[in-house]
């Protein structure tokens, strides 16, 4: 199943919020990416038939297991990036949204290998 870049965004922020919070609402995820309620509302709504999530009794947000597959996937991808290209110098609030454009797109042995350079240099 192919799913978008928003999509995965959506999930990563999830994981991350539920890290924070210990829960996640979709306001949390307002609050968080300042995009209107509305639009939140529409992205969950597709999350949600997608299979990527679901919502409980208290309107709380938690992945489903393949949400959260992909959720992983992505938040490994960024955290290492970020640190690669901090390692570089570059400043940590730039690598961290460079980091988020580039997640997406990486090759699967790009990433590996990535991976792999950073183990070796600690």
């Amino acid at each position: 199943m192919e799913i978008h870049e928003s999509a995965e965004d959506y999930l990563e922020k999830i994981l991350m919020l539920n890290n924070k919070y210990g829960q996640v609402r979709s306001i949390d995820i307002v609050n968080d990416l300042g995009y209107s309620k509305p639009s939140i509302s529409v992205a969950m709504k597709k999350l949600r038939e997608n299979g990527y999530i679901h919502m409980d009794a208290g309107n709380n947000i938690e992945l489903t297991d393949i949400g959260m597959k992909i959720a992983k996937r992505i938040y490994t991808r960024h955290q290492t990036l970020t640190k690669l290209l901090v390692k570089i110098g570059v400043s940590q609030r730039t690598a961290e949204k460079d980091a988020c454009k580039i997640e997406h797109d990486l090759s699967d042995e790009t990433f590996r290998k990535i991976q792999a350079f950073l183990k070796n240099m600690d």
